[in-house]
């Protein structure tokens, strides 16, 4: 395994998962008898070796790199997705017996065929070729004024070329390493904040899915914000809620750890998918964010300017500051402004870049006064 960051804190945050490369001895534990039963009756056809162990409830397969291609293809045309995510497996290079601490590694047969394409995923993480780019959040009164900048993960291929954060994610969940992105990409916003000296606020997502238990997943995140000397107060963390729905127990928990260390809370991509009221009276963020397909052309959606102004509404009258996301148009700029939406943040101000920009246009209402 490969360590992340040395120092205190939660191993399963901070170690990388071992590469399925060379050779290795795969043991497979089954949810159901049929499950196993299925799979050896493809792998006599396949004439792959095999040894069942512990009362025939666990499979134990030797690999290499000329045989685990023809492995992977069997699994995966012969179990159900169900199945590929229930079955549980251990990979231990070589021929090495499990020791007891080696069961902590015990992940899904769907990660590990996730884990087995996704090389190129250790390789950036274990190399740190990951940045931010930054997008200003500005005034909707005057967006000539930052508020602050949202950290937005990058990663770099082999030849430097940037890679979406959507395929760094989507490849993490699906190999089970959500932990380890998540975590290494708020100590890389916090690093790029400060090497770019951003005195504004900082906006760090972060996904709740991601954090086991705070007191020891956040720690790594909480000394690298004081070691970087930034004011907890101007650090804000955008909840991204991908699990569905979200375990409200959870994310109080985590809520109340980053508030009672002076950091903000900011509820990210509201109005959209399991985002529900509820949420804001159990959670009480500091910020709401409007969600991009809630903003898009909402000055010609009545569905979408009615849902919206209500939660205008009700973030007003609860002292909650809004952000309108998205905001690719005068209109839809004009429209949440004369909503009161605090903030905006869009293409139409600037796009994601590095280093953050330092000064954003004047536009809307006011400047085409003043240019007219």
């Amino acid at each position: 395994m490969n360590k992340i960051d040395k120092g205190l804190g939660c191993t399963r945050c901070e170690t990388l998962p071992t590469k399925i490369e060379g050779k290795g001895t795969l043991y497979i534990w089954f949810p159901v008898v049929h499950t196993l039963n299925k799979l050896i009756s493809a792998l006599g056809k396949a004439e792959l070796d095999y040894q069942l162990l512990e009362d025939d409830q666990c499979l134990k397969i030797i690999l290499d790199p000329n045989n685990i291609e023809g492995f992977i293809a069997i699994i995966t045309a012969r179990l159900t997705s169900k199945e590929l995510k229930e079955t549980q497996v251990l990979w231990m290079a070589l021929e090495a017996e499990p020791l007891f601490r080696d069961f902590s590694r015990v992940t899904s047969l769907n990660s590990f065929i996730s884990l087995s394409k996704c090389e190129w995923l250790l390789d950036i993480l274990a190399q740190e070729r990951l940045t931010c780019h930054f997008q200003p959040i500005v005034y909707a009164e005057d967006t000539s004024r930052i508020f602050g900048q949202e950290a937005l993960l990058r990663g770099f291929d082999d030849r430097g070329n940037l890679i979406s954060p959507g395929r760094i994610f989507t490849n993490a969940q699906d190999a089970g390493m959500v932990f380890q992105v998540d975590a290494l990409a708020r100590q890389i916003a916090i690093r790029e904040a400060t090497r770019h000296g951003i005195e504004e606020r900082i906006f760090i997502n972060f996904s709740p899915t991601a954090v086991y238990d705070p007191n020891t997943c956040l720690r790594m995140t909480v000394r690298a914000i004081s070691e970087a000397g930034i004011p907890h107060s101007n650090v804000v963390f955008e909840v991204m809620e991908s699990e569905q729905p979200p375990d409200i127990n959870h994310l109080i928990k985590i809520m109340k750890f980053y508030q009672e260390a002076g950091f903000l809370i900011a509820l990210d991509d509201f109005g959209t998918g399991y985002s529900n009221l509820n949420l804001i009276h159990e959670l009480r963020p500091d910020f709401i964010k409007l969600d991009r397909q809630l903003i898009q052309n909402v000055h010609q959606d009545p569905y979408k300017a009615l849902i919206t102004e209500k939660i205008l509404e009700i973030a007003h009258k609860l002292d909650i500051k809004t952000i309108a996301e998205g905001i690719e148009s005068l209109e839809e700029l004009e429209w949440v402004r004369s909503r009161g939406a605090n903030f905006v943040q869009g293409f139409l101000i600037a796009k994601p870049i590095t280093p953050p920009v330092k000064t954003t246009p004047s536009l809307g209402s006011e400047a085409m006064f003043v240019s007219a």
